[in-house]
């Protein structure tokens, strides 16, 4: 999913030493439903654990960002979605280049 950060809280780590990072993206595009035109517009929260969440926080409120992983409920009592970020890519600036893949 891409779209633009538009809230980002602060990098913190676990017990076990690994970074954590969360935010908010705000995506928005055009498709055609039932043969007319719509416009999709939809905010979700975005999860990142390890060199992700590093990445995640050094993005700048307001870019635009391409983030795959998967999604998953937020805890046990909240099914509310929330995209687990494994790669993330900058859509502007760095001349539109990845700057985090998963490693194998």
């Amino acid at each position: 999913m891409s779209g633009q950060l538009i809230e980002r809280k602060n990098l913190r780590y676990t017990p076990a030493g690994v970074a954590v990072s969360e935010g908010r993206l705000k995506h928005e595009s055009g498709l055609i439903e039932n043969g007319l035109p719509r416009l999709v517009e939809v905010e979700i929260a975005v999860f990142a654990l390890g060199d992700a969440a590093r990445w995640l926080e050094a993005a700048p409120l307001g870019s635009r960002v391409s983030v795959e992983g998967f999604l998953a409920a937020r805890g046990r009592n909240s099914r509310t979605p929330v995209i687990h970020a494994n790669t993330i890519e900058y859509l502007e600036g760095n001349e539109n280049g990845t700057i985090l893949q998963e490693e194998d």
